[in-house]
Protein backbone atom coordinates (compact mmCIF):
# COMPACT_ATOMS: atom_id res chain seq x y z
CA UNK A 1 0.00 0.00 0.00
CA UNK A 2 1.18 3.51 -0.51
CA UNK A 3 2.21 5.04 2.78
CA UNK A 4 2.95 8.24 4.17
CA UNK A 5 5.37 9.08 6.74
CA UNK A 6 4.53 10.61 10.10
CA UNK A 7 5.55 14.11 9.15
CA UNK A 8 2.39 14.08 6.52
CA UNK A 9 -0.13 12.50 7.88
CA UNK A 10 0.28 13.87 10.99
CA UNK A 11 -0.21 17.21 9.20
CA UNK A 12 -3.18 15.72 7.58
CA UNK A 13 -4.88 14.92 11.04
CA UNK A 14 -4.13 19.01 11.64
CA UNK A 15 -5.84 19.90 8.52
CA UNK A 16 -8.93 17.49 8.85
CA UNK A 17 -9.54 18.95 12.45
CA UNK A 18 -9.51 22.38 11.09
CA UNK A 19 -12.13 21.80 8.43
CA UNK A 20 -14.21 19.59 10.91
CA UNK A 21 -14.12 23.05 13.01
CA UNK A 22 -15.42 25.27 10.13
CA UNK A 23 -18.14 22.92 8.59
CA UNK A 24 -21.53 24.25 9.13
CA UNK A 25 -24.14 22.47 11.25
CA UNK A 26 -26.13 21.26 8.68
CA UNK A 27 -22.99 18.83 7.14
CA UNK A 28 -21.48 18.31 10.47
CA UNK A 29 -25.15 17.01 11.90
CA UNK A 30 -25.69 15.27 8.70
CA UNK A 31 -22.09 13.23 8.76
CA UNK A 32 -22.28 12.73 12.44
CA UNK A 33 -26.16 11.32 12.11
CA UNK A 34 -24.92 8.83 9.40
CA UNK A 35 -21.94 7.76 11.24
CA UNK A 36 -23.80 6.54 14.81
CA UNK A 37 -26.29 4.61 12.23
CA UNK A 38 -23.39 2.49 10.56
CA UNK A 39 -21.49 2.31 13.79
CA UNK A 40 -24.54 0.90 15.27
CA UNK A 41 -25.51 -1.18 12.41
CA UNK A 42 -22.00 -2.68 12.71
CA UNK A 43 -22.56 -3.46 16.81
CA UNK A 44 -25.99 -5.23 15.73
CA UNK A 45 -24.08 -7.37 13.02
CA UNK A 46 -21.31 -8.19 15.78
CA UNK A 47 -23.52 -9.09 18.68
CA UNK A 48 -25.59 -11.16 16.44
CA UNK A 49 -22.52 -12.69 14.72
CA UNK A 50 -21.36 -13.62 18.57
CA UNK A 51 -24.97 -14.84 19.53
CA UNK A 52 -24.67 -17.26 16.15
CA UNK A 53 -21.47 -18.79 16.30
CA UNK A 54 -20.72 -18.69 20.54
CA UNK A 55 -17.66 -16.92 19.14
CA UNK A 56 -16.83 -13.23 20.70
CA UNK A 57 -13.71 -13.68 18.46
CA UNK A 58 -15.55 -13.48 15.40
CA UNK A 59 -17.49 -11.11 16.15
CA UNK A 60 -14.88 -8.76 16.79
CA UNK A 61 -12.96 -9.63 13.82
CA UNK A 62 -16.15 -8.77 12.00
CA UNK A 63 -17.50 -5.51 13.54
CA UNK A 64 -14.29 -3.15 12.01
CA UNK A 65 -16.72 -3.52 8.44
CA UNK A 66 -18.57 -0.16 10.14
CA UNK A 67 -15.75 1.60 10.84
CA UNK A 68 -14.19 1.38 7.86
CA UNK A 69 -17.68 2.01 5.85
CA UNK A 70 -18.46 5.54 7.84
CA UNK A 71 -14.77 6.85 7.54
CA UNK A 72 -14.10 5.94 3.92
CA UNK A 73 -17.93 8.05 3.24
CA UNK A 74 -16.28 10.58 5.72
CA UNK A 75 -18.48 10.71 8.04
CA UNK A 76 -17.59 11.76 11.63
CA UNK A 77 -17.78 9.98 15.47
CA UNK A 78 -17.52 11.84 18.35
CA UNK A 79 -14.44 9.72 19.38
CA UNK A 80 -12.30 10.75 16.03
CA UNK A 81 -13.30 14.83 16.52
CA UNK A 82 -12.19 14.40 20.38
CA UNK A 83 -8.70 14.09 18.53
CA UNK A 84 -8.93 15.87 15.20
CA UNK A 85 -9.87 19.21 16.12
CA UNK A 86 -7.50 20.22 19.55
CA UNK A 87 -4.68 20.05 17.41
CA UNK A 88 -5.88 22.46 15.08
CA UNK A 89 -6.71 24.60 17.71
CA UNK A 90 -2.90 23.71 19.26
CA UNK A 91 -1.36 24.68 15.58
CA UNK A 92 -2.97 27.77 16.10
CA UNK A 93 -4.68 27.81 12.73
CA UNK A 94 -6.33 31.03 11.90
CA UNK A 95 -10.15 31.28 12.93
CA UNK A 96 -9.93 28.39 15.07
CA UNK A 97 -10.91 29.01 18.83
CA UNK A 98 -12.21 26.72 21.82
CA UNK A 99 -15.74 27.39 21.32
CA UNK A 100 -15.63 26.48 17.79
CA UNK A 101 -14.26 23.53 19.04
CA UNK A 102 -16.67 22.88 21.82
CA UNK A 103 -19.29 23.49 18.92
CA UNK A 104 -17.96 20.86 16.90
CA UNK A 105 -18.23 18.05 19.73
CA UNK A 106 -21.69 19.13 20.73
CA UNK A 107 -23.24 18.86 16.91
CA UNK A 108 -21.21 15.50 16.30
CA UNK A 109 -22.37 14.62 19.87
CA UNK A 110 -26.04 14.88 18.60
CA UNK A 111 -25.92 13.49 14.76
CA UNK A 112 -24.40 10.34 16.35
CA UNK A 113 -26.55 10.16 18.97
CA UNK A 114 -29.71 10.58 16.40
CA UNK A 115 -28.15 8.21 14.36
CA UNK A 116 -27.84 5.70 17.10
CA UNK A 117 -31.21 6.04 18.95
CA UNK A 118 -33.06 5.96 15.06
CA UNK A 119 -31.29 2.24 14.74
CA UNK A 120 -31.52 1.64 18.02
CA UNK A 121 -35.33 1.44 17.48
CA UNK A 122 -35.89 0.08 13.99
CA UNK A 123 -33.85 -3.25 15.39
CA UNK A 124 -35.95 -3.42 18.43
CA UNK A 125 -39.01 -3.07 16.29
CA UNK A 126 -37.55 -6.18 13.60
CA UNK A 127 -36.35 -8.22 17.01
CA UNK A 128 -40.00 -8.32 18.19
CA UNK A 129 -41.99 -8.02 15.29
CA UNK A 130 -43.13 -4.23 16.17
CA UNK A 131 -43.01 -4.77 19.94
CA UNK A 132 -45.25 -8.32 19.52
CA UNK A 133 -43.03 -10.85 20.70
CA UNK A 134 -39.55 -11.84 22.81
CA UNK A 135 -36.78 -9.84 21.31
CA UNK A 136 -35.07 -13.14 20.54
CA UNK A 137 -31.67 -14.63 21.92
CA UNK A 138 -29.72 -11.48 19.72
CA UNK A 139 -32.17 -8.73 21.78
CA UNK A 140 -31.44 -10.61 25.11
CA UNK A 141 -28.14 -10.64 24.62
CA UNK A 142 -27.93 -6.50 23.62
CA UNK A 143 -30.21 -6.24 26.87
CA UNK A 144 -28.18 -8.02 29.22
CA UNK A 145 -25.30 -6.21 28.24
CA UNK A 146 -26.92 -2.85 29.14
CA UNK A 147 -27.62 -4.13 32.25
CA UNK A 148 -24.19 -5.32 33.38
CA UNK A 149 -22.49 -1.97 31.95
CA UNK A 150 -24.54 0.15 33.94
CA UNK A 151 -25.54 -1.29 37.37
CA UNK A 152 -22.62 -3.78 37.09
CA UNK A 153 -20.55 -0.99 37.41
CA UNK A 154 -22.81 0.90 39.74
CA UNK A 155 -22.40 -1.86 42.02
CA UNK A 156 -18.53 -0.66 42.53
CA UNK A 157 -19.34 2.37 43.17
CA UNK A 158 -16.08 4.90 42.92
CA UNK A 159 -13.85 2.02 41.32
CA UNK A 160 -16.85 1.22 39.11
CA UNK A 161 -17.01 4.42 37.88
CA UNK A 162 -12.81 4.82 37.40
CA UNK A 163 -13.13 1.81 35.53
CA UNK A 164 -15.33 2.51 33.06
CA UNK A 165 -13.21 5.91 32.20
CA UNK A 166 -10.28 3.61 32.10
CA UNK A 167 -12.01 1.48 29.53
CA UNK A 168 -13.19 4.30 27.88
CA UNK A 169 -9.77 5.87 27.54
CA UNK A 170 -8.14 2.46 26.45
CA UNK A 171 -10.93 2.35 23.56
CA UNK A 172 -10.25 5.91 22.03
CA UNK A 173 -6.24 5.37 21.92
CA UNK A 174 -7.23 2.30 19.62
CA UNK A 175 -10.00 3.92 18.00
CA UNK A 176 -7.88 6.92 17.37
CA UNK A 177 -5.22 4.87 15.84
CA UNK A 178 -7.94 3.47 13.69
CA UNK A 179 -8.92 7.22 12.56
CA UNK A 180 -5.19 8.02 11.60
CA UNK A 181 -4.65 4.43 10.22
CA UNK A 182 -6.68 5.68 7.37
CA UNK A 183 -4.80 8.69 6.58
CA UNK A 184 -1.61 6.47 6.36
CA UNK A 185 -2.06 5.07 3.19
CA UNK A 186 -3.81 6.49 -0.54
CA UNK A 187 -5.30 3.26 -1.18
CA UNK A 188 -8.89 1.78 -0.49
CA UNK A 189 -6.86 -1.64 1.22
CA UNK A 190 -4.33 0.06 2.77
CA UNK A 191 -6.88 2.28 4.45
CA UNK A 192 -8.68 -0.99 5.12
CA UNK A 193 -6.12 -2.69 6.82
CA UNK A 194 -4.92 -0.46 8.82
CA UNK A 195 -8.69 0.89 10.63
CA UNK A 196 -9.13 -2.78 10.87
CA UNK A 197 -6.43 -3.56 13.67
CA UNK A 198 -7.06 -1.45 16.42
CA UNK A 199 -11.01 -1.51 15.89
CA UNK A 200 -10.75 -5.29 16.30
CA UNK A 201 -8.89 -5.03 19.39
CA UNK A 202 -10.61 -2.19 20.94
CA UNK A 203 -14.25 -4.19 20.66
CA UNK A 204 -12.91 -7.49 21.65
CA UNK A 205 -11.31 -6.40 24.78
CA UNK A 206 -14.43 -5.12 25.65
CA UNK A 207 -13.62 -1.46 25.66
CA UNK A 208 -15.81 1.39 26.32
CA UNK A 209 -16.96 3.14 22.78
CA UNK A 210 -19.34 6.44 23.57
CA UNK A 211 -21.02 5.91 20.08
CA UNK A 212 -21.55 2.05 20.05
CA UNK A 213 -22.49 2.72 23.49
CA UNK A 214 -25.39 4.93 22.21
CA UNK A 215 -26.92 2.41 20.50
CA UNK A 216 -26.35 -0.57 22.69
CA UNK A 217 -28.15 1.03 26.31
CA UNK A 218 -31.46 3.01 24.41
CA UNK A 219 -31.62 -0.36 22.58
CA UNK A 220 -31.66 -2.19 25.44
CA UNK A 221 -34.02 0.02 27.56
CA UNK A 222 -36.29 -0.41 24.55
CA UNK A 223 -36.62 -3.94 24.89
CA UNK A 224 -36.53 -4.16 28.60
CA UNK A 225 -33.45 -4.28 30.29
CA UNK A 226 -33.54 -3.37 34.14
CA UNK A 227 -31.90 0.09 34.27
CA UNK A 228 -32.84 3.63 33.95
CA UNK A 229 -31.70 6.51 31.32
CA UNK A 230 -30.15 8.56 34.50
CA UNK A 231 -28.40 5.06 35.27
CA UNK A 232 -27.36 4.54 31.57
CA UNK A 233 -25.76 8.63 31.59
CA UNK A 234 -24.04 8.44 35.19
CA UNK A 235 -22.42 4.73 35.00
CA UNK A 236 -21.54 4.63 31.54
CA UNK A 237 -22.08 7.72 28.81
CA UNK A 238 -20.09 10.51 31.03
CA UNK A 239 -17.58 8.41 32.15
CA UNK A 240 -17.01 6.45 28.72
CA UNK A 241 -17.15 9.68 26.86
CA UNK A 242 -14.45 12.06 29.06
CA UNK A 243 -12.21 8.63 28.85
CA UNK A 244 -12.67 8.06 25.04
CA UNK A 245 -11.71 12.51 25.05
CA UNK A 246 -8.39 11.87 27.62
CA UNK A 247 -7.40 8.44 25.91
CA UNK A 248 -7.70 9.29 21.71
CA UNK A 249 -6.04 13.17 22.74
CA UNK A 250 -2.94 11.91 25.24
CA UNK A 251 -2.24 8.87 23.84
CA UNK A 252 -2.86 9.72 19.99
CA UNK A 253 -3.00 12.99 19.21
CA UNK A 254 -0.91 14.72 21.16
CA UNK A 255 1.55 11.98 20.95
CA UNK A 256 1.58 12.53 17.33
CA UNK A 257 1.80 16.01 16.92
CA UNK A 258 4.32 16.97 19.56
CA UNK A 259 6.71 14.07 17.79
CA UNK A 260 5.75 15.04 14.18
CA UNK A 261 5.01 18.54 13.97
CA UNK A 262 6.02 20.03 17.13
CA UNK A 263 9.54 18.54 17.21
CA UNK A 264 11.83 19.27 19.54
CA UNK A 265 15.32 20.86 18.83
CA UNK A 266 17.51 17.94 17.04
CA UNK A 267 20.42 16.93 19.03
CA UNK A 268 23.61 18.21 18.73
CA UNK A 269 26.59 16.38 17.05
CA UNK A 270 29.58 16.20 19.52
CA UNK A 271 32.71 15.74 17.44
Amino acid sequence: MSYLVPSEFVTKMVDSGESKVFMSTRDTLIRAFMAGAILALAAVFAVTVTVQTGSPLVGAMLFPVGFIMLYLMGFDLLTGVFVLTPLALLDKRPGVTTGGVLRNWGLVFLGNFGGALLVAFMMAFVFTMGFSTDPGPVGVKISSIGEARTLGYAEFGAAGWATIFLRGMLCNWMVSMGVVGAMISTTVSGKAIAMWMPIMLFFFMGFEHSVVNMFLFPSAMIMGGDFSILDYMIWNEIPTALGNLVGGLAFTGLTLYTTHVRTAPKRALVR
